[in-house]
């Protein structure tokens, strides 16, 4: 990472894009070659995220991913692939030192948001790092994990928005809360467009998770409108047979649409600003 630009730290829009869960390379290098030439189309800064493993799956029989040894020699041919940066969730402190090498940021799940040890790792490590906002906490609360992680050396930092349980099974985006983390946090901050429209396993969905995709171009260009500076999307060509979160990812091909979209509404709200 020395004497590269943050990737969090930037004037461009950043997309945070990939597969919820790392598959085989043709897939990753699939997905992830598309995304950058999303980046090229539309000139935002882009950063390839798949996880290595999913540590939360609501079924024990789920699916969870390749592990660390494999997961991060993983994305380290998509980076020397495509030259994206690649993110990945990390859920333990002791994951970090064996994902270095092979990663440009970690993301810290909104469930361990609150993991003090975890957050000095991740802040230690010399890395980018992104952190969810708890489905429980108030978006000013944001501040707290961020000065955990500042405190360990941290200085590329981003959080991001994923929605607010309520109870009645939806996530609840407030969208207030990209003014409020940014104020609390002074970092950039990000909207999660996929995870929000997830419906959390329960009742009547049983062992899995739903979701409602038909929402997430809605919900994304309302947040950007309301001042988030990236998206974070899970993409794949064929959700539908996706081993993680196929029910709320975004087809991969209607991702560039997504984008132009919301760049739009960027640059409106920005001029709407400077009057």
């Amino acid at each position: 990472m020395s004497g590269k630009a943050p990737l969090f730290g930037g004037d461009q829009f950043l997309l945070v894009a990939g597969p919820c869960v790392l598959e085989d390379d043709a897939l990753n290098l699939r997905v992830a070659r598309h995304v950058a030439e999303v980046a090229r189309a539309t000139g935002v800064d882009a950063v390839f995220k798949a996880s290595f493993d999913k540590a939360n799956r609501t079924s024990l029989g789920s699916p969870r991913g390749p592990g660390l040894e494999d997961g991060g020699t993983a994305l380290a041919r998509v980076r020397e692939a495509t030259g994206l940066p690649v993110l990945t969730d990390v859920h333990e402190s002791h994951q970090v030192e064996e994902l270095i090498p092979h990663v440009d940021a970690l993301q810290i799940p909104a469930f361990l948001c609150r993991q003090t040890d975890l957050l000095l790792a991740a802040g230690a490590s010399g890395r980018a790092v992104n952190v969810k906002k708890g489905q429980w906490m108030a978006p000013e609360e944001m501040r707290h994990p961020v000065e955990k992680l500042r405190a360990a050396g941290a200085t590329d930092l981003a959080v991001t928005e994923r929605g607010t349980a309520f109870g009645y099974g939806r996530w609840v985006v407030d969208m207030r809360s990209f003014f409020l983390m940014r104020e609390a946090c002074g970092t950039r901050v990000l909207y999660d467009a996929t995870h929000s429209v997830q419906l959390p396993a329960g009742g009547a969905r049983g062992r899995r998770s739903g979701g409602e995709p038909e929402h997430i171009g809605r919900l994304a260009r309302a947040a950007v409108a309301a001042g988030a500076e990236g998206l974070f999307v899970e993409v794949h060509p064929d959700p539908s047979s996706a081993p993680s979160d196929g029910d709320n990812m975004l087809l991969l091909d209607e991702l560039e649409a997504l984008i132009t979209g919301v760049l739009a509404i960027r640059d409106a709200r920005v001029r709407m600003e400077d009057a």
